[in-house]
């Protein structure tokens, strides 16, 4: 499997692109921005998207959804329960900034534990709300990486001040969700570098002080 990060947008997401090298097969992950910059990267891999998944709807993640759908004529996954702010310029909060992204309806709404089958990729969905209603992860157990959008970060957790956030419903998606996972499984944010779930449980200033056994 290969992976490629492509920095999109004034908030700098990191839009990823996952595909095996042997069939080709690839999924593009999180297109905040900058289409004919991810466009761009996937003629470089020389891959062919299958799909558009979202870790969550707020408006940095989604800039370029619809031009990715309307080129690839590919099917968009996201969270059930992120359908509010997937539609809604004023939820996603783009609208504040004068831009009213929003996305068409998504061709599947994935729940927790979900196993999705793209092409010859395979995610186990983990439902994290907290930072967005129905945020979720993509958890590739055959390559121990998990795309985990603002979940979780490298030293840091996603902003709970926003409409629809919780600060607890957060916490608890990572106490649950993420930290029992694997110490080796490495973590793919929507901002920043890449981290691993065994440093975070040990590192992380916003996990500190939390009974996790």
């Amino acid at each position: 499997m290969q992976i490629k990060t492509v920095v999109v947008g004034i908030f700098e997401v990191n839009c990823y692109l996952y595909w095996d090298e042997t069939s080709l097969d690839g999924i593009i992950i999180d297109p905040g921005a900058d289409f004919e910059s991810i466009k761009s990267a996937v003629d470089k891999a020389e891959f062919t998207p299958k799909s558009v998944l979202l870790t969550h709807g707020h408006g940095d993640h989604i800039g370029a959804v619809r031009e990715i759908l309307d080129f690839y004529k590919v099917p968009l996954y996201a969270g059930e329960g992120e359908e509010k702010l997937l539609l809604n310029a004023n939820y996603n909060m783009s609208a504040s900034m004068g831009i009213n992204l929003t996305t068409p309806v998504p061709d599947f709404l994935v729940k927790d534990e979900e196993v999705i089958n793209i092409g010859s990729l395979r995610f186990r969905v983990l439902a994290t709300p907290g930072h967005s209603p129905g945020g979720v992860c993509y958890l590739d157990e055959t390559q121990n990486l998990l795309f985990c959008g603002d979940t979780l970060f490298f030293s840091s957790i996603g902003r709970t001040d926003f409409p629809g956030c919780s600060h607890e419903q957060l916490i608890n998606s990572i106490h649950k969700k993420l930290l029992p996972l694997p110490d080796s499984i490495i973590c793919y944010p929507g901002h920043g570098p890449a981290t691993y779930i065994g440093a975070e449980r040990i590192n992380n200033p916003f996990l500190q002080g939390i009974d996790f056994a």
